[in-house]
């Protein structure tokens, strides 16, 4: 068989030319609102599978398969592999390039799922579709029911998962990690590793989640602490409807300047603020 007609499930599907042949065959173009960049290193691909943990035994679920490429790496580790898909085009190029797979297709919006329904214990190992990568990471921590993610990332949504109170990249999304776990970049990804290529760097980031997570009411004081960078912690409370009374009164319990900023903040002191405006009349 052909190394361009991809239908047994140890056939290669990463070179650039059976890409360039399933898209042609299939009348497709990559999707640039959609994320569509797909990957044609097979370095990576490896990569991504080992750090991620995918093994015999292993839940893993994917967002964007695309053309299936990383979805039969991950099947050919004896994970059991669920992957979400939303372009309806892709269905018979993935009932082609993952025949042969146990492999569970969703076809659907990945933000409408129920990540919730995952096993326990579950991976998420993904080339992330850059535009709903920090929605999608967000439910999965949210969920509970991951241990970890290793995922595709535009390299600067990396450094915002790994930075710290205080630094320049902090904001929502790295004090969400904090709560969680913990975030580490495994290596930068250079452009000609994915066709067509994307405009910026990547990195393959793995996310250990091994945390509760943040107490009832801490995530809404988070989200509005942290919505505008350039602005006070106080006039961001107040723009997100909090009364200027309650966010002084509990600004000077905590000590805090009414001129600090919210990502100055650390993740004992926003827990300390959620509950003071929980409890300032």
């Amino acid at each position: 068989m052909s190394e361009s007609r991809p239908e047994d499930a140890h056939a290669p599907l990463y070179s650039p030319r059976v890409v360039h042949d399933l898209l042609g065959r299939y009348g497709l173009r990559p999707t640039k609102s959609l994320g569509q960049n797909f990957l044609i290193d097979g370095n990576v691909l490896r990569l991504i599978v080992e750090a991620g943990g995918a093994a015999p035994g292993t839940d893993v679920y994917e967002v964007g398969p695309g053309l299936g490429v990383l979805t039969r790496e991950l099947a050919r580790s004896g994970a059991r592999v669920t992957t979400l898909e939303k372009d309806e085009r892709l269905r018979p190029v993935l009932e082609e390039t993952l025949a042969g797979t146990d492999v569970r297709v969703i076809f659907g919006d990945a933000l409408e799922f129920d990540w919730s329904s995952a096993p326990a214990g579950s991976l998420l190992i993904a080339n992330l579709p850059y535009y709903i990568s920090t929605a999608i990471l967000t439910r999965v921590m949210r969920s509970g029911r991951f241990a970890r993610a290793t995922f595709l990332v535009q390299r600067e949504v990396g450094e915002r998962l790994i930075a710290r109170p205080g630094g320049e990249n902090y904001g929502f999304l790295s004090a969400l990690v904090g709560f969680y776990g913990h975030a580490e970049i495994v290596r930068d990804v250079p452009k000609g590793a994915f066709y067509p290529a994307p405009d910026v760097t990547s990195a393959i980031v793995r996310l250990h989640l091994s945390g509760p997570g943040p107490e009832e009411g801490v995530l809404e004081v988070l989200e509005a602490a942290l919505a505008h960078r350039r602005k006070t912690l106080r006039n961001n409370l107040i723009m997100a409807g909090y009364a200027a009374a309650r966010v002084d009164t509990a600004l000077r319990e905590l000590e805090l300047s009414p001129t600090v900023r919210g990502e100055a903040l650390s993740l004992d002191q926003l827990v300390e603020l959620a509950r003071q405006l929980r409890n300032t009349p």
